[in-house]
């Protein structure tokens, strides 16, 4: 009853597939992109959008590319802050090259140039798979971390070997830097968003996506009935790459704004980013969503509750969300292994028929 399908009909093939096919759920994303366009740049301050909107949106970019690769590809990989060091990397020399470029141009150049990286780190999915993949990209991502921090023109010769991010401003508004507001940092990383999901679900509900699949559930069979083993798994690396490259690079040039490559993009991101895929459900753009907003909420959430409510100690609170995020992980394992995504259409699937019990 909440959820309504009733009184829905396809009359074109065009109306059968576009991307919200049913009226509540193409009225309810349009609710949503109003609040998040119209409503919340003019309701935030400089600690919601530095705390919550901006890590979200990001890591939401990030997630949506491994996604690609580890849930409709099914190519693992280690590598997602390699490859994100290396979309920062590029924006910075972008950046300090041609002043006089829109950011918009800095980004997405950032993007296609992470994209190369990504395909020529694939080439060893073409032989390997499973474990072995994992190890490949995993030694990517030390390699690419080792050479951002060897190589002094990476970060311009800069006697502290860290990159900072000059202010940029984007139709006269300025967007990098430390005098940037809130809200226009903000309506740049959701552009890039909204333009992330577009893309990304556009091309898994296509052919390119459907032999992304068929490689994942069994490439053997894939390449019998006519789908490129070579094309396919390096378009997923080259696209997935491409998503995370920008990521990176709005992590370092709207976020952070100065970052060192070792503390920014280690080991540790890449199994953050693996993580929000595992929780929010992969093979899904709405999971990659779900565990981005759930592992940027979970620290915010701690923080307020143990520290500023039971006043405990910070370090405390900091082991507890590690016990937290890895109980979930061996819990969605287990028990639901397509993640927060699969609990909603669970409740969808039980929203149609409510209050009837069946």
């Amino acid at each position: 009853m909440f959820y309504r399908e009733a009184g829905d009909f396809s009359t074109t093939y065009a109306e059968d597939q576009q991307t919200f096919p049913i009226k509540f759920d193409r009225y309810r994303y349009y609710v949503v992109l109003f609040v998040a366009i119209f409503v919340i740049p003019f309701m935030v301050n400089d600690y919601w959008v530095n705390s919550l909107f901006l890590p979200f949106l990001i890591y939401a970019i990030a997630a949506i590319g491994l996604n690609i690769l580890v849930g409709y590809c099914g190519q693992v990989s280690l590598g997602t802050g390699g490859f994100m060091a290396v979309g920062a990397y590029a924006s910075y020399k972008l950046m300090t090259a041609m002043p006089d470029v829109s950011m918009f141009i800095h980004i997405l150049l950032a993007g296609l140039i992470t994209a190369a990286v990504g395909a020529l780190f694939g080439l060893p999915s073409l032989r390997i798979k499973g474990f072995y993949l994992a190890v490949a990209t995993l030694a990517a991502q030390f390699f690419l971390v080792w050479l951002f921090n060897r190589v002094p023109w990476f970060y311009n010769y800069s006697a502290s070997g860290q990159i900072s991010a000059p202010e940029r401003d984007t139709f006269g508004i300025l967007i990098t830097g430390p005098s940037a507001e809130a809200w226009a940092t903000y309506m740049f990383c959701l552009i890039f968003t909204v333009f992330s999901a577009l893309v990304a679900r556009n091309l898994t509900r296509g052919s390119v996506g459907r032999k992304w699949m068929a490689i994942r559930d069994m490439d053997i069979a894939a390449e019998i009935i006519g789908v490129n083993p070579l094309r396919a798994k390096l378009t997923a690396f080259a696209v997935s790459s491409f998503f995370i490259g920008i990521s990176g690079a709005l992590f370092f040039s709207i976020y952070l704004g100065a970052v060192e490559v070792g503390e920014a993009f280690g080991i540790n991101k890449s199994f953050l980013v693996l993580f929000m895929i595992i929780i929010g459900g992969l093979g899904s753009i709405f999971g990659s969503f779900a565990g981005a907003a759930f592992l940027v909420l979970l620290p915010v959430l701690l923080k307020i509750v143990g520290v500023d409510w039971l006043g405990w100690p910070t370090d405390i609170v900091a082991h507890l969300q590690l016990v937290i995020v890895g109980g979930l992980i061996i819990i969605f394992l287990i028990a639901e292994p397509h993640g927060l995504a699969q609990l909603w259409r669970v409740a969808k699937e039980k929203l149609r028929l409510w209050p009837f019990p069946h």
